[in-house]
């Protein structure tokens, strides 16, 4: 760290919080104000811990916990393959290979060139013990985001609540299981695609952000900042611009949290942790749960505007990864905790990892950049 940003956190603390030391998080207004199109939407089928949509050649594919499955178009669902571990990622490549990331155990490559090859939790001398996110930049070449070099994926509440930086993006060479850093230090990288020739753009959870780096390392810049909700997978959207997966909310409760350290030092050691102040991708199951007072149902009511510890939501971005539409499922739905998203025969299917369900957005009409008029009339 250098002597002005350490001199200058310093400062920022003892002003009351400002910069990384605010409490403040960014409104939800504009093309991310709220609304209730994701409870609205049609249902496609159940699936426990539903997450990962893909598309193989004619296949949607998500996974399960271990389970790589097969989703049918009556939203039926068929086991392909099991793992020894948690599947945390699927990257497909045009060649028919599929990339399956496995939570602490490297990745498992399935069809294509490199069929039955496994590229290890340490590879060469990079830790790729918790990726989150992977692209095919072609046959032989991957581009991974290993979330945190200190915990599994399953962990990714602890790693926030220890400000975690060690993440990375790497760029991995399949055949000779070569690894190199694109960019480190990283807030927990959740998401990763292509955007244009030679960059991949690369969800940083953990500050906020989305970034765009160049394969090779160079020219980062940062077209989407200061998100009020922790971004994850992003992907291109077959009409222009992007997909951007939000898995949980920010509030101001989370935020003074993170900056508590002794607080949170005794939290994380005395209670369990689905019981952290902290994000999740479901709640309202026990009355241990934390709350603000906001978020108390009245008159056995829960406001929709609540204060919200899981929250659903998916945006779209324009071609330069600005936000121009987005559904939500706010602090009363169930559809909570999007992880993925992606775009077949004209319709958006969505992940619910939260409430364990896929759900799918119909009639995207290209003629309408925002959607809005079209979700209106499926809503």
């Amino acid at each position: 760290m250098s002597l002005s940003r350490f001199v200058g956190g310093i400062v920022d603390r003892f002003m009351g919080g400002r910069g990384e030391h605010s409490i403040t998080v960014p409104v939800m207004d504009g093309a991310l104000k709220p609304n209730n199109l994701l409870e609205q939407v049609s249902g496609i089928g159940t699936l426990k811990d539903a997450d990962n949509l893909l598309i193989a050649g004619n296949l949607v594919l998500a996974s399960s916990g271990r389970s790589l499955v097969e989703i049918g178009n009556d939203g039926s669902v068929a086991t392909r393959a099991t793992y020894e571990a948690d599947i945390t990622f699927l990257a497909a490549s045009a060649g028919g290979a599929i990339a399956v990331g496995l939570d602490g155990q490297g990745i498992a490559i399935a069809g294509g060139p490199h069929n039955g090859k496994r590229l290890p939790a340490n590879i060469g001398n990079q830790r790729l013990n918790c990726p989150t996110a992977g692209v095919f930049v072609d046959e032989d070449m991957l581009v991974v985001c290993n979330g945190s070099g200190a915990c599994p994926v399953g962990e990714w509440a602890r790693d926030l609540l220890e400000l975690g930086r060690s993440g990375s993006v790497l760029k991995i060479d399949i055949a000779s299981q070569n690894a190199s850093v694109i960019q480190g230090g990283l807030g927990y990288p959740s998401g990763v695609c292509i955007a244009g020739r030679d960059r991949v753009a690369v969800s940083e959870a953990w500050r906020h952000r989305l970034l765009t780096v160049g394969i090779g390392g160079e020219d980062r810049a940062t077209p989407l900042a200061d998100l009020p909700a922790y971004p994850g997978r992003v992907c291109p959207s077959d009409h222009g611009g992007y997909w951007l997966t939000m898995f949980a909310v920010r509030s101001q409760l989370q935020e003074f949290v993170l900056r508590e350290k002794r607080y949170k030092r005794e939290m994380m050691e005395t209670v369990a942790p689905e019981y952290w102040i902290a994000p999740t991708l479901s709640s309202g199951h026990s009355f241990k749960e934390p709350l603000q007072a906001g978020g108390v149902i009245r008159l056995g009511i829960h406001k929709p505007w609540a204060p919200a510890r899981s929250y659903g939501l998916v945006v779209r971005l324009d071609d330069q990864f600005q936000p121009i539409w987005s559904a939500h499922s706010r602090a009363d739905g169930k559809r909570h905790g999007i992880t993925s998203c992606v775009e077949q025969a004209g319709r958006l299917l969505i992940t619910s990892k939260g409430c364990g369900e896929i759900i799918a957005v119909d009639h995207l009409d290209p003629s309408e950049p925002d959607i809005d008029s079209t979700l209106d009339a499926v809503a």
